[in-house]
């Protein structure tokens, strides 16, 4: 009976330490974004990924795209939208348009990051509806990043409501399950050998 008390204790901890350290570590939650046709006719693919740091407050993006109808005009990160990954929402990180965004193209690529701290980040409507600071503005966003409904979209000369446009989507992180299994794995694995041991 102390044996199995013993094997249940030890279980429980490393089952923790798992958990622990996969809490400790997630700082940056990455996102991706599958760039399609966003009004009847409109054309163009590409693709993006989204990481916001919880740490450093900053979101980064990084995207390509190609094959749209008209030269780029200006681009945006809309969010929150009523219905994950449908529907549309008002702009929100960097309003007007995303500095630096390559206008007079029909393919390119972007890279920026921005600090969620700044309220010059977000409109200020935006702030006042999120309890009136930055803070409560970056908890929106992230919120709004996992459920997915967020999206980029990029305007053209052709749709000026926008042409193309991808939902933000969670990318997994390895799941403190995962690490509690193999944890789990390695431990019983110990016992086995040192009862097989005993037995021969």
């Amino acid at each position: 009976m102390k044996t199995k008390a013993q094997f249940v204790k030890h279980l429980a901890f490393i089952v923790l330490t798992a958990c622990s350290l996969v809490s400790a570590q997630a700082t940056i939650h990455s996102y991706t974004v599958s760039f399609g046709p966003e009004a009847v006719g409109a054309t163009g693919t590409g693709s993006g990924t989204v990481n916001y740091d919880d740490v450093a407050h900053t979101v980064s993006l990084q995207g390509s795209w190609s094959g749209l109808s008209g030269n780029t005009t200006i681009s945006h990160i809309h969010l929150p939208t009523a219905t994950p990954f449908t529907g549309t929402a008002g702009v929100v990180i960097t309003p007007g348009n995303l500095p630096s965004f390559p206008a007079g193209v029909t393919a390119g690529s972007y890279s920026m990051s921005f600090d969620m701290t700044q309220a010059s980040t977000y409109p200020a409507a935006f702030i006042t509806a999120n309890g009136g600071t930055t803070a409560g503005a970056e908890a929106a966003v992230f919120t709004a990043f996992n459920e997915g409904r967020a999206y980029w979209n990029i305007h053209t000369s052709t749709f000026g409501g926008g042409e193309i446009r991808g939902f933000t989507t969670l990318v997994p992180e390895p799941s403190s399950l995962a690490l509690a299994g193999l944890g789990i794995a390695a431990f019983a694995a110990r016992v086995w050998s040192k009862r097989r041991a005993k037995i021969s």
